[in-house]
């Protein structure tokens, strides 16, 4: 039977052992793979075969391991009895290298056994933990139990196998021959390590890997193996890779709390302010933009994303949505710094903040010099100041005073009226030689408005022209009394140029704060005023502020105006870094969003995103004001359209600085007249640039820079185009020139003189000219040259000159009053008796505004 075996099966590659049976047969199994793919394998099947010694008879075959109760593969049929052979073939004992190879071969079966164990275990496992119920669960339980035995009882059959042919070869062959066991070479070393891993029984849940080459051993659970193969049982077979990853990601969305199930909405305050647009609306109340557009379209408002709604309907929309609304209003939004008072035990005493006020040339900045014991008047072009000037002088005792210098000149008046709303104590300086002037008086009113003392320094006292007495005595006009005259005002006598009376001056301000008892709160978010904002070229917008409560730091977040930022650096007014600033100081602020107004109240909030939330809302309601300024009436409505028919000089204006930008746009806006006006395209704070050349180029327009110049861009721009830059450093030679160049766009002015007067009293045939006049002249007189024009009833019928004059039939040039003449006029014939004529020459004067 043996031998029909050997012929039918398919040798393997190598050659079987001689006196050794052959142990393998071969098949071919059909596999099946995940998407309808297949393929055909050859399947090995492996006998075991216990070898005794030479002579005896071949011992019954041990059985095939029950490997995770699949059904073992058939046992072949009993062994023949061997056929005779040599005897020299057949009782020769086994070589050390064969019994090796039987040894190796024995571990590989029992190796491939406890990994098919395995693997099985580990799918089986994995198909236990998928399951959701409880009985699933158990019966995986029972099959891991039922497996670690079946484990267990191979991994005993293997060891088994392991130790029986060693017994032959330990135990010594009483019957061998002596020169049979001298001609037996010695056994060689082992060169291979033992496999000790079946001795200990390792957890199921971390099976070995499966071969030498190592790695994840789940690429490996789609193998078909001996067991697998013949098999009756199609669940044994392991999924491929593709099916266990989707049976994970089933399980772990399974396991997920809530999946699948329909979410709880939520419940959101929705914080909407008196107008909102739609899509800020939804990303408040973290909706879709185009589901609250299709839910106003059903109330009747077709709408967009970007369209404002009221408060109403933004209410009706939260409730439609399930969300709740809380309403705020502008003072919710921005910030109230009138309600925020500090208690009196916080106040601390602070230095007086001092304005410098006066008529121009006065000697405002010069006494400023002679107190501070620097030079700034020189700096300033044209000897007038331009900007506001904050600065703070410490005095013999060593005391603080902040002083605000002002310019003069009626374009900052707004200005001024800025410096006197934020000031403690107003120094109004007069000179002596001089007197009250315009912008004298102007401040005088400033300082009533705004409610606060005023000291008198009358300087100049060093000329001989100077009157004090005179000055004292102007002031009354203006009820302002000074002490000397018995009122309240007190005054001083100084000169800047001698420094005179300067301690006096000093005292009488120490006094006049001593009186006002000036506290604030150091320990509180700094809060105070810009006085002064430009664009720096290296540094970026910078604006002046004068603390007025609270501490200013170097990182502090804070809103101005319209404008938000962190300051990034504090600068005093001698030029030095500060970390800090106090109540009553002065520093330039670095670090702003952009550049703010003069005046405008600066305030330290607590984040980033309140200062943003609160410049947007300033910024807003700016431009909501300058969009929806409208006529009020119809008389305003009437005036704008005449307003319009005016011919318009457009300009576009850049300085240095926010405050000389406002006063430029007041001074230009004053020059215009009912036949030409100032349109003003853009006024900013900085350079010149390229923008600024195409806005002007396009409307022709001159270029305005106070203390500013055009970049190497703006000026090539510039030359192309035929733009004409204008610079001034000086407020008063700018208008000047404005005014001289709006004139000269309207022309010469066309004056008429009405020279004679002559009533029409007969009207005769004059050939070729049509109809000559018969006239009496009753004024002035009739000349040729001059132009005319006939008038009925008051009525202009012809206007035009005069073709032929005569007296009598002689030509003359001229007829004069109480004389008769006749008279022809040039393409007409229209004329009656009762006409009357006039005779005018025009002249040409050069306009002025």
């Amino acid at each position: 039977m043996s031998d029909i075996d050997n012929k039918e099966k398919p040798k393997l590659g190598a050659r079987a052992p001689l006196g050794l049976k052959r142990t393998v047969e071969t098949g071919k199994v059909k596999q099946s793979f995940s998407h309808g793919r297949s393929n055909t394998v050859v399947v090995e099947v492996k006998r075991r075969r216990v070898l005794g010694r030479p002579g005896e008879a071949d011992a019954t075959p041990t059985p095939e391991p029950e490997v995770a109760k699949a059904p073992a593969a058939p046992a072949p049929a009993p062994a023949a009895p061997q056929r005779p052979a040599p005897a020299p073939e057949s009782n020769r004992p086994m070589t050390p290298l064969e019994r090796r190879e039987q040894q190796e071969r024995l571990l590989r079966e029992a190796e491939e056994a406890r990994m098919a164990a395995l693997e099985e275990t580990r799918r089986r496992e994995e198909q236990a933990r998928t399951q959701a119920t409880e009985e699933e669960r158990r019966r995986a339980e029972e099959n891991r139990r039922a497996e670690e035995a079946a484990r267990q009882q191979a991994e005993e059959e293997a060891r088994r196998a392991q130790e029986a042919p060693a017994a032959p070869v330990e135990e010594p062959a009483a019957e061998a021959k002596p020169e049979e066991r001298a001609a037996s070479p010695a056994p060689a070393p082992r060169r291979f390590t033992p496999v000790q891993a079946p001795r200990r029984p390792e957890p199921p849940a971390r099976p070995a890997r499966p071969g030498p080459r190592g790695g994840d051993d789940r690429r490996q659970s789609g193998k078909l193996t001996v067991t697998r193969a013949l098999s009756d049982d199609e669940g044994a077979r392991a999924r491929s890779l593709a099916a266990l990853k989707r049976a994970r990601e089933k399980e772990r969305r399974a396991h997920m709390s809530g999946y699948g199930q329909p979410q709880a909405k939520q419940v959101r305050d929705v914080v909407v302010p008196e107008a909102i647009t739609v899509g800020e609306l939804a990303n408040r109340m973290a909706e879709r933009g185009a589901d609250l557009v299709k839910a106003l379209f059903k109330m009747g408002s077709p709408v967009t994303l970007t369209q404002t709604i009221d408060q109403d309907t933004a209410e009706l929309l939260v409730t439609e949505f399930g969300h709740r609304i809380k309403r705020v209003s502008e003072s919710d939004i921005d910030i109230q710094s009138t309600e925020d008072v500090d208690a009196p035990e916080t106040l601390q005493p602070r230095p007086p903040v001092v304005t410098i006020m006066g008529h121009v040339d006065h000697g405002k900045t010069s006494l400023l010099d002679a107190l501070r014991g620097t030079d700034v008047a020189t700096g300033e072009a044209g000897g007038i100041t331009q900007h506001i000037g904050a600065y703070q002088v410490t005095v013999k005792d060593g005391s603080k005073i902040t002083f605000l210098d002002t310019p003069g000149h009626e374009a900052f008046s707004e200005m001024r009226a800025r410096g006197a709303n934020i000031t403690d104590i107003v120094v109004l300086v007069v000179a002596a030689d001089d007197g009250l002037r315009p912008q004298t008086i102007e401040a005088i009113n400033h300082t009533k408005a705004a409610g606060v003392p005023m000291i008198v320094a009358i300087n100049k006292i060093d000329k001989p022209e100077a009157k004090p007495q005179k000055v004292r005595e102007e002031l009354l006009q203006h009820e302002v009394i000074v002490e000397d005259m018995g009122g309240d005002v007190q005054d001083v006598e100084v000169s800047a140029l001698k420094k005179t009376n300067l301690d006096a001056l000093i005292e009488k301000i120490q006094l006049q704060a001593e009186l006002l008892e000036l506290r604030a709160n150091p320990d509180r978010d700094a809060e105070g005023t810009v006085v002064e904002a430009k664009l720096d070229k290296g540094r970026g917008p910078v604006a002046t502020i004068l603390v007025g409560r609270g501490t200013l730091r170097v990182g502090d977040v804070f809103v101005v105006g319209a404008e938000s930022g962190k300051v990034r650096a504090l600068i005093d007014d001698k030029g030095r870094n500060v970390k800090e600033a106090g109540p009553s100081t002065p520093v330039e602020v670095l670090g702003i969003s952009g550049v703010p107004g003069a005046g405008d109240p600066l305030t330290v909030v607590e984040n980033e995103a309140r200062a943003r939330e609160v410049a947007a809302y300033r910024a807003g309601v700016i431009q909501q004001k300058r969009t929806t300024a409208a006529p009020a009436s119809l008389e305003s409505m009437f005036s704008a359209l005449r307003e319009k028919q005016a011919i318009e000089y457009p300009v576009v204006v850049k300085a240095d600085t926010q405050g000389s930008v406002e006063a430029i746009v007041g001074a230009l806006n004053k020059i215009g007249t009912e036949d030409i006006r100032v349109r003003i395209l853009s006024a900013a704070v900085g350079g010149i640039t390229e923008s600024d050349v195409v806005l002007a180029s396009a409307s022709r327009a001159p270029i305005i820079g106070f203390n500013v110049r055009p970049n190497a861009k703006a000026r090539e721009i510039a030359t192309r185009d035929g733009v004409a830059f204008k610079y001034y450093d000086v407020i008063y030679n700018l208008t000047d020139e404005i005014r001289a160049g709006m004139a000269g766009q309207l022309g010469p002015e066309a004056i008429e003189h009405v020279v004679g007067r002559a009533e029409v009293r007969e009207v005769f045939s004059a050939g070729k000219h049509g109809k000559a006049a018969g006239l009496l002249v009753t004024e002035g007189y009739i000349r040729k040259a001059l132009r005319a024009r006939i008038t009925r009833n008051d009525v202009i019928i012809y206007n035009g000159a005069i073709a032929s004059l005569r007296r009598f039939k002689d030509d003359v040039a001229e007829v004069r009053a109480g004389l008769e003449c006749g008279v022809t006029f040039e393409n007409t014939t229209d004329i009656k008796a009762g006409d009357y004529l006039e005779t005018y020459e025009v002249e040409l004067r050069e306009r002025t505004l």
